[in-house]
């Protein structure tokens, strides 16, 4: 199967350009607004006033977050160098891991205003994420970035990489779309369609985020500016995941010892 190669560049007006990489990034939001105004009626602990704030605290943490993850865990030095680059974000360069933090330091604020505790937030924003990343993943395969290792399997995609070289390779931008998009927004929404403990969606989204992309990226190119951390096959995704599965396992164990429910 060969690249479907798309411009990154939806409309060149002269004086601005629309990027696709943006639009996934505002479908994403949509998405996690609409599912969240479903939601409300089933948990009844936010009010649509609330819902809104809620999105957007949620927005401003994912993007800010996103960017200042991409710079410190995957471009540090180039950061230091030139501090601008931070309002570059027509390229990519955004981190999971960096969105995640950043939307957890928003729910706390949200938290201080609204009263409602940590766990009633992201138990709440848990099934709305995954769609999200599903968005972002593809802008990540319109932008060709992010591919995988050369194959010779079936799952190969003729690409090119960075450097403009072409190969059969895994397309794990579409293999985490869907897992960590398709996949984990089904399980945690079906899961959450009963009352459950405190702290279980928050856990599971920990737990089943952290395996999908840990598993990825044994057959994810590392970042070029990184290559392997250790044992010539620890990644910085993986590094980053791992304290996110030994938590969720925690919270989850925690959740069923307590039994409190949502």
């Amino acid at each position: 199967m060969n690249y479907i190669s798309i411009d990154p560049v939806i409309f060149d007006l002269g004086f601005v350009k629309i990027y696709w990489y943006g639009v996934m990034y505002l479908l994403a939001f949509i998405s996690a607004y609409l599912l969240a105004k479903i939601r409300i009626k089933k948990t009844l602990l936010f009010t649509n006033k609330e819902v809104d704030d809620l999105i957007f605290y949620g927005a401003l943490g994912a993007v800010i977050g996103g960017r200042f993850g991409y710079l410190i865990f995957y471009s540090l030095p180039s950061f230091i160098d030139n501090p601008l680059i931070f309002l570059n974000f027509q390229n990519g360069g955004m981190s999971f891991h960096g969105g995640f933090i950043g939307v957890l330091l928003s729910m706390m604020l949200f938290n201080r205003k609204t009263g409602k505790t940590f766990f009633q937030t992201t138990d709440f924003i848990a099934p709305l994420v995954p769609l999200g990343l599903f968005f972002g993943r593809i802008g990540n395969y319109i932008n060709g970035e992010l591919w995988g290792k050369t194959t010779s399997s079936y799952w190969g995609i003729y690409s090119p990489d960075y450097l403009g070289e072409w190969a059969y390779r895994y397309p794990t931008q579409l293999f985490e779309a869907f897992l960590e998009g398709i996949l984990l927004f089904a399980i945690l929404w079906l899961f959450t369609n009963k009352s459950r403990p405190l702290m279980t969606p928050s856990s599971l989204f920990l737990i089943l985020y952290g395996l999908f992309r840990f598993i990825i990226e044994f057959i994810r190119m590392p970042d070029t500016q990184l290559g392997y951390l250790a044992f010539e096959w620890l990644t910085m995704g993986q590094l980053l995941s791992l304290p996110m599965i030994i938590i969720g396992v925690f919270l989850f164990y925690k959740a069923q010892l307590t039994g409190k429910q949502l």
